[in-house]
């Protein structure tokens, strides 16, 4: 197991997904609008909800492909890699939307699986990264993520 390599995949998940946070924080308003419009499914509920917008997956898409090239990946690489990330987000979003999940609520797994798995695996070939690697890289994402989760949770006034 190369240990390095998935602090590395552990490293570019976590600057991919937390682009849209940072950009939204840094932009305010600016730039904000939902990736779904604020169209409702057949279900009456949101696609998406109001926190996926265009700037965060643009944001993700650009920010993963500039750095790319620091994980030894091409820019077109690093773009797919976000691409994917942010679709297993989306998909997260929509089965929450349905599941009547407010945006704002977290679900363990449901939130950090999709958006793991998919550009882990999808991009495997290009990440150079065993099964294994794979695997310690997303358990390890889904520790950080659900404690950073609770950290944010627990400083919210209700």
């Amino acid at each position: 197991m190369r240990f390095w390599l998935v602090h590395q995949l552990l490293l570019l998940l976590i600057i991919t997904n937390a682009a849209p946070v940072i950009l939204s924080l840094l932009a305010g308003q600016h730039w904000n609008r939902p990736l779904d419009g604020n169209r409702l499914f057949r279900d009456r509920q949101p696609w998406l909800g109001p926190s996926k917008t265009i700037r965060g997956v643009a944001g993700a898409v650009l920010a993963t492909a500039a750095i790319a090239p620091l994980f030894k990946l091409t820019v077109p690489e690093g773009a797919a890699f976000a691409i994917l990330a942010m679709s297993g987000d989306l998909f997260s979003s929509f089965i929450k939307r349905r599941l009547g999940i407010a945006s704002s609520d977290s679900v363990p797994l449901l939130d950090q699986l999709p958006e793991t798995i998919l550009p882990l695996w999808g991009m495997q070939a290009a990440l150079g990264a065993s099964a294994n690697e794979i695997a310690l890289a997303i358990a390890l994402f889904i520790v950080i993520d659900l404690l950073l989760s609770r950290l944010v949770q627990s400083g919210k006034t209700p």
